[in-house]
């Protein structure tokens, strides 16, 4: 699958909270934890599980920088 996205991050599934309605999955990227917040159909359908190896793809209107 080819995507026009240029921020994306790959990662490695190490939680997962199942929701009625929602999943909370977290990712470790490199030594960062990336937390997304998809619907459980959508967990569902992808299959996902702890282990697996998967690309974060974010949109976003801003990006904070702290120093």
């Amino acid at each position: 699958m080819q995507i026009s996205g240029r921020n994306k991050l790959v990662g490695e599934i190490t939680n997962i909270k199942l929701g009625v309605v929602m999943a909370q999955v977290t990712l470790k990227v490199g030594e960062n934890k990336l937390v997304s917040v998809i619907t459980k159909d959508s967990c569902d359908e992808m299959k996902l599980k702890v282990g697996d190896k998967v690309t974060a793809l974010i949109k976003a209107t801003e990006v904070m920088l702290i120093k």
